[in-house]
């Protein structure tokens, strides 16, 4: 009964400072409607109702520094005024102009202890720091005003926040209220030092990192992500930084993060050990060594995109100098998740899958099993990107999976001949990849690789023969000629392809012929006629399209196209089929040929030589 008696007692205090403080709440957010519905009036007048009210905020703040209740009181609700404020970004510069950042710097430290009420309490206790960290943070969004906050003296006492208030923690203080704080300095850091080369070297002078590192362990996520993001600022092409960052330790921290089940602590995990091991061999081996990679690999298959993204980033990064590393990025099963991301919507993600499967096809053991798991495909369809850097990432890759002899059939039959061909590169860096690896096709065509490919022209489907026949007509030696275009009927296949009603099928038809007809007439007398078991007539350039002799006529769009049927037989099953089987053809004198362009019909005559 005694107990229930005390508790009755207290209960009037409670609601009264349940009441005091649904005041203040509803009094700071008057203050706040008043200033976005005076944003909404015309310029001028806005201005001047904003920069009142941030004087207003200023003066609060410049003369209540001290431990009185109602000082602090007062205090927190003017950080809260300019936070909400400062979010607006077009507000902040009025903010700035209105004198708010040393106020705001002042209110980071806590008031003298002679300040201190006789009872010693300490109303308020780490609500202002916080309120005023979270109000600069927002200001240092906007890179002019980063230096100005530094100079104003923020940074140190930042860093002295983030010592106090660990070891507060450690004591047993206010959790809840120290975590705040903590996670609104390491912010603020995070803002301040965000693409300024300068101040990332001043928050180590400062001593900011090592509290950073301490705090990556702490048992409150948001803190854990907060310093994680400030470290991945800080190591962000600063060497001194990052060199510290692994020497205090955090290795292991950030490892354990990686295996969060919350995604914004991998994100954020994942994203500082990718900016520690850019251009630092050293640190590489060393994140390696800690046991990095397997669950780097796992990222790979998360639900959150932007962890995919770093992981796959930072596997590129792993394997672009280290064979070994490449190999056993593969063996841990990095591929299938890699190649699946080639085809999300996110560009981003196909970018970074590009880029890792670029690294990891560089090692001839890694080549066949990326185009054995799917991988040629979709690497093809980036080429129609529109996005360079995407492009190029594409390009690389297949210049890497070009390397290996067991890739050249199945990059030939799929059309990445066709491909390379055709593309609209961005950059030259892309062109002169694209023309490296047909380059890399083309001396591959021999052996093994062209019997594989003979044999495509005779089994495969159509699509596939076509395929081969227009790479082979490109790509293979002048000497393999005969080979493929005469005793495996590649010729025909490129003649069906002029009568096809696709234009863009019977123009590759007719440039292939082109260069055929190229080639053969490059060669030498005696290269020109070797032995062949197919009895063959060449009457030369002069008689194409030459009405001298000519013994049968085609008409192409309404033209007349001069022919000789002992060359037409001589050369072509096609037309040995026209001529000597039971078509209407048979004994025709004029011979009309639809569907095709004249100067199509008239590149592929001159081929076979009339």
């Amino acid at each position: 009964m005694e107990l229930k008696k005390h508790k009755d007692q207290r209960l009037p205090e409670r609601k009264g400072q349940k009441r005091k403080l649904e005041e203040e709440i509803e009094e700071e957010q008057r203050e706040i409607s008043a200033v976005e519905e005076a944003a909404a009036a015309p310029y001028g007048e806005a201005r001047k109702v904003i920069l009142n009210e941030v004087y207003a905020q200023v003066n609060i703040l410049n003369s209540t520094f001290s431990w009185n209740e109602a000082h602090r009181a007062t205090a927190k609700r003017a950080t809260h005024v300019l936070a909400e404020l400062a979010k607006n970004e077009e507000v902040v510069n009025l903010i700035v102009e209105g004198g708010a950042v040393p106020a705001l710097v002042k209110h980071l430290q806590v008031p003298p202890s002679s300040e201190i009420d006789h009872d010693n309490s300490k109303p308020f206790e780490h609500e202002v720091e916080k309120g005023s960290a979270f109000a600069l943070g927002l200001l240092a969004v906007k890179p002019e005003h980063q230096q100005l906050i530094v100079d104003a003296g923020a940074l140190s006492h930042l860093v002295s926040l983030l010592k106090r208030q660990r070891d507060v923690h450690k004591d047993g203080s206010d959790s809840r209220a120290v975590n705040s704080v903590i996670r609104r300095a390491a912010d603020a850091i995070t803002n301040l030092a965000h693409e300024n080369s300068s101040i990332k070297t001043r928050v180590r002078m400062e001593g900011g990192i090592p509290p950073l590192v301490e705090l990556l362990e702490f048992t409150d996520t948001k803190v854990q992500r907060a310093a994680a993001g400030a470290l991945r600022t800080l190591a962000f092409k600063n060497d001194e930084n990052k060199n510290q960052i692994v020497e205090c330790n955090a290795l292991p921290a950030l490892i354990l993060m990686l295996r969060s089940d919350a995604a914004a602590i991998h994100y954020e995990a994942v994203g500082v050990i990718g900016n520690l091991v850019h251009s630092s061999p050293s640190i590489k081996r060393r994140v390696l060594a800690a046991g990095a990679l397997q669950p780097v690999i796992s990222l790979l298959s998360s639900c959150c995109s932007e962890s995919q993204r770093e992981a796959a980033l930072l596997l590129g990064q792993f394997a672009a100098t280290d064979s070994d590393c490449k190999v056993h990025i593969v063996q841990r099963g990095a591929v299938q998740p890699l190649i699946e991301m080639l085809q999300s919507p996110d560009v981003q993600l196909r970018e970074m899958s590009a880029f890792a499967l670029g690294r990891l096809a560089q090692d001839p053991h890694n080549q066949a099993g990326i185009a054995h798991n799917g991988g040629l495909v979709p690497l093809l369809k980036l080429l129609d990107s529109k996005n360079g850097s995407l492009q190029h990432n594409a390009a690389f890759s297949l210049y890497g999976l070009a390397d290996n002899e067991d890739n050249v059939s199945d990059f030939i039959s799929v059309g990445g001949v066709q491909k390379l061909q055709d593309g609209e590169f961005i950059v030259q860096a892309t062109k002169d990849c694209v023309a490296k690896t047909l380059k890399r096709v083309e001396e591959k065509i021999h052996g093994r690789v062209l019997n594989h490919l003979l044999y495509l022209m005779r089994v495969a489907e159509k699509a596939v023969q076509r395929r081969v026949a227009l790479a082979l007509a490109h790509l293979c030696s002048p000497d393999d000629q005969r080979a493929i275009f005469i005793n495996n009927c590649g010729l025909d296949l490129l003649i069906g392809l002029l009568g096809s009603s696709n234009p863009k099928q019977q123009l590759d038809g007719a440039i292939a012929l082109y260069r055929l007809a190229n080639k053969a007439m490059a060669l030498s007398p005696v290269d020109a006629a070797p032995p062949s078991p197919t009895p063959q007539v060449y009457l030369g350039e002069q008689y194409v399209n030459n009405a001298t002799l000519s013994d049968v006529t085609f008409l192409v769009e309404g033209r007349r196209f001069y022919a000789h049927r002992i060359c037409l037989l001589a050369s072509s099953d096609a037309f040995r089929a026209m001529f000597d089987g039971g078509y209407r053809e048979k004994d025709a004198r004029d011979i009309e040929i639809p569907n095709i362009r004249w100067e199509v019909f008239e590149l592929m005559m001159r081929f076979v030589g009339m």
